[in-house]
Formats: structure tokens, C-alpha cells, sequence
């Protein structure tokens, strides 16, 4: 149910989905959405979760690549590969944690927590690297993957994020260089 319910949020928003949506994506009685899930935010924060959980799981096959910069490369490949859902449905997580920082419920903190975990993988991926500036470039990568979903998104341009990730990709090699 999870799984469905991060699918939907992602294509519908949080707002606009019901419980019986989530039901039905889930191919199971709205019922046993309402037994493991009282309330709709109690959902919300479990996609929350699974986003975080699939962070760490991402983050862990990457720590199987050699070095550092084929680490980020294949983080902005993943990233590319989904241009497609980009360009249809905005950033998975991005768009996830944008409409929550519009409520005052909590559940901003949460998604604050999993964006604040990527960049901190990053910077740590930047700091094996060498750079005394990995904070900064950890932060300007996310911010540079979730610039382009947003645009990929607004301008249905997948072609946006394939050349967007090309151009990252260069950025990276020419940051590993000593």
C-alpha cells in the first residue's frame, strides 16, 4: 500500500488523492487502507518513509562503485533515466517535499530530513573527492538535479534533463581532476 501511495501522491499530489485512490492503485478494499492507515497524513508520512528508505538503499549500491565520482555519475545517470517521469510528474521526492513545506503539520521535517540525507551523502561523496568545498558542491548538485526536474517537468522536455545530466556528469569529472 505504501508503494502504491507514493506512486499516486508523486502522479496526483498529496491533496488531490483519497484514500480510495491509494485503494485502488493498491488493488485492495479501501478497507484495509483504513486498518493499517486511520488517517490520510498517517500514509503521507509512511511515503515519506519509503523515500527515505529507498535513499539509503540507492546510496548503499552506490558505495560499491571505485571512487567517489563514478558514485555521483551514476547518481545523476539514475537521475536521467527517469526523465520520462520527470518530465510527467516533476521529481518523485522534490515535488513530495514541496507540497508538504506548504503545510504546518510536520511532515515538512520529515521530507526535510531525506533531502537533508542525500546532500549529505553527497557532500560526503565530494569530500573523498578532496574538496574543501563539499558542502557547497553538494548542495549545488541537488539543487541543479532538482532545478532540472522542475523544468523538465514545466516544459515536458525530457530531452532537458538528458542533457542537464550530461553537463553535470562533465561538472563532476572536471571536479575529480587534481
Amino acid at each position: 500500500m505504501v508503494e502504491a501511495a507514493v506512486q499516486v501522491f508523486h502522479q496526483q499530489g498529496v491533496e488531490k488523492t483519497t484514500l480510495a485512490d491509494i485503494a485502488r492503485a493498491a488493488d485492495v478494499p479501501l478497507g484495509n487502507v483504513y486498518y493499517y492507515f486511520k488517517t490520510k497524513d498517517q500514509l503521507v508520512e509512511a511515503a515519506v518513509e519509503a523515500h527515505c528508505d529507498q535513499l539509503t538503499r540507492l546510496t548503499a549500491r552506490l558505495e560499491q562503485l571505485p571512487d567517489p565520482a563514478a558514485r555521483l555519475k551514476t547518481l545523476i545517470a539514475g537521475w536521467v533515466e527517469e526523465r520520462e517521469t520527470a518530465a510527467r510528474f516533476g521529481c518523485p521526492f522534490g515535488t513530495l517535499a514541496t507540497e508538504l513545506d506548504k503545510r504546518d503539520d510536520g511532515l515538512d521535517l520529515a521530507a526535510a530530513q531525506v533531502m537533508r540525507a542525500l546532500i549529505d551523502w553527497v557532500e560526503g561523496q565530494f569530500t573523498e573527492l578532496g574538496r574543501p568545498d563539499a558542502h557547497a558542491l553538494a548542495i549545488e548538485l541537488v539543487a541543479a538535479y532538482q532545478g532540472m526536474s522542475v523544468l523538465t517537468n514545466t516544459l515536458r522536455d525530457p530531452g532537458l534533463m538528458a542533457a542537464q545530466g550530461e553537463r553535470l556528469q562533465a561538472w563532476v569529472d572536471g571536479l575529480a581532476r587534481p
